[in-house]
């Protein structure tokens, strides 16, 4: 491996944490050393990374020593007992859970956004919900543009952010009904197959979920609007990856629907793929496997004068969790 960052990959062997190898090689990340490491379960499995295969070892402040970036991706539970352990040990940790988001210590940041909130970390930086990434994207050129007042963001989530049993379900209801079986529901609530399901995370006061919630706590830590008004719903939809959300944005100032679409296009990170004429707009089947969050279906809010919609879809998987953590790590070995 080339010369250059130690690294670990915690929770290496599952979806979020086998795209980020694949980021780190993609993006030529200087890798002097890579250290696997996931639970129990997993030791002794072996992944590759680089043309090398590498053991997977069991996480803990073994696996730590010597580490310069450890990338977690392997929920909050292990987040809140390793992350602490690695910085100990000397690591600046790029954590992909829930655990550290709402910490007002620790920096949430979204690269393109908010790279300035790296300034003076403690050695955890967190990344947020994929949701919250692939709405925030296209919030923030419209808040510098007209300051944003109010969001209403609905959310059609595919199964690969609820993980590999999401994805299991949908194939398995899928291949029933071509069967011509019965189809059963052990994972989701409901038959997800040919079905929604306005449900994600646990309810709770007021009738949301734990993922609406963290819709309106994060979007307003990374744009640093405390008191933004934002109405979110999340529905899970049966789509294997990539999350979309329609979303209605209003300004102080009015920017309208052309000045958004220049203002998407010009935005790092964004593309735009408005054009209603030839049926060009972003859909899950074409954003899979992009870096980009992609935005279309730009129009005037009918009903308020300072307010305009837009539909967004990213590769949860991609920008929205593996490559948000590496282009983070990016700016911190800078």
């Amino acid at each position: 491996m080339a010369s250059g960052v130690t690294v670990a990959v915690v929770g290496v062997t599952g979806a979020v944490g086998q795209m980020t190898l694949k980021i780190l090689e993609e993006r030529k990340f200087p890798v002097k050393a890579l250290r696997a490491c996931a639970s129990e379960r997993s030791v002794g499995k072996t992944v590759t990374f680089q043309g090398e295969t590498i053991r997977v070892e069991k996480v803990g402040p073994e696996a730590f020593k010597g580490v310069d970036v450890a990338f977690f991706s392997a929920g909050s539970a292990q987040a809140r007992e390793y992350a602490p352990q690695a910085v100990k040990a000397g690591a600046v940790v790029v954590d992909k859970s829930s655990a550290f988001r709402m910490d007002p210590k620790v920096p949430l940041v979204v690269p393109e956004i908010n790279a300035h909130a790296l300034k003076g970390h403690q050695g955890i930086v967190a990344c947020p919900n994929c949701t919250t990434i692939v709405t925030v994207m296209p919030l923030k050129p419209l808040h510098d543009a007209g300051r944003l007042t109010r969001v209403i963001a609905t959310s059609y989530q595919a199964v690969s952010g609820a993980g590999v049993n999401g994805v299991a379900e949908l194939r398995e209801q899928t291949l029933a009904w071509a069967r011509g079986e019965a189809m059963t529901a052990r994972f989701f609530p409901h038959q997800i197959a040919f079905n929604v399901i306005p449900h994600i995370d646990k309810f709770v006061e007021g009738g949301y979920t734990g993922e609406e919630m963290k819709l309106v706590n994060e979007i307003r830590k990374v744009l640093e609007l405390p008191d933004l008004r934002i109405s979110p719903t999340t529905v899970r939809v049966p789509v294997f990856t990539a999350h979309s959300v329609a979303v209605n944005a209003e300004t102080e100032r009015a920017v309208g629907p052309d000045r958004a679409r220049e203002l998407f296009a010009a935005f790092p990170g964004l593309e735009l793929w408005d054009d209603p004429a030839q049926n060009r707009y972003p859909m899950p089947i074409a954003v899979e496997g992009r870096d980009d969050c992609y935005v279309g279906r730009v129009r005037q809010d009918l009903s308020l004068p300072n307010a305009i919609n837009f539909w967004v879809v990213g590769d949860q998987l991609r920008k929205g969790a593996a490559l948000n953590g590496v282009q983070v790590a990016e700016l911190l070995i800078r």
